[in-house]
């Protein structure tokens, strides 16, 4: 079987209003992958940025993945949240990038959104907090139901990720 390692790093994200953020990560693949090693999801600390407005999270990544085909490439979920100063916590941002397919280390920015919801809802989200939510957690990444969503663009999270690509050339697949 063809293997994929992907190793790197959630640097960190830009652009959002909120303070004091966090991330929830996960991998999605199709059902010709198998995950040898590594963990599929996790969460980054809380970052408060003092200077400038980049929330630094240098959160590892490290998974090591068998495949029998192409079809089903990873693809990165993202989910940032800020935490306010009573530990309450909202949704900042969805988003989702493709994992490279080339070898090698490679610089991502993922740019994320939100739902808007209803005027009530975004009201409510001003002065109380909380906000509309996704009820289905895939379609941050399968895009079908998505485009009937009205959003708001969040910040960008920034991720470093180095590839290293094992017996694709047994497949007919030149790296």
């Amino acid at each position: 079987m063809a293997e994929v390692h992907v190793i790197g790093q959630i640097m960190g994200a830009t652009g959002f209003s909120e303070s004091s953020l966090f991330c929830k990560w996960g991998i999605h693949t199709g059902a010709a992958w198998k995950l040898l090693s590594g963990v599929r999801e996790g969460q980054t600390q809380v970052d408060t940025p003092q200077i400038g407005d980049m929330a630094y999270w240098s959160h590892p990544i490290d998974l090591h993945f068998a495949t029998k085909g192409l079809q089903g490439w990873p693809r990165l979920h993202l989910q940032v949240w800020s935490q306010d100063s009573f530990g309450r916590c909202q949704l900042a941002g969805y988003g989702f990038c493709h994992v490279p397919s080339s070898p090698g280390t490679h610089q991502l920015d993922c740019p994320t959104w939100r739902p808007l919801g209803s005027w009530r809802e975004q009201l409510a989200r001003a002065f109380v907090g909380g906000g509309p939510q996704l009820l289905r957690g895939d379609a941050i990444y399968s895009g079908a139901d998505r485009y009937r969503l009205h959003t708001a663009a969040g910040g960008t999270v920034h991720l470093e990720l180095g590839l290293l690509l094992r017996h694709f050339d047994r497949y007919g697949v030149e790296c």
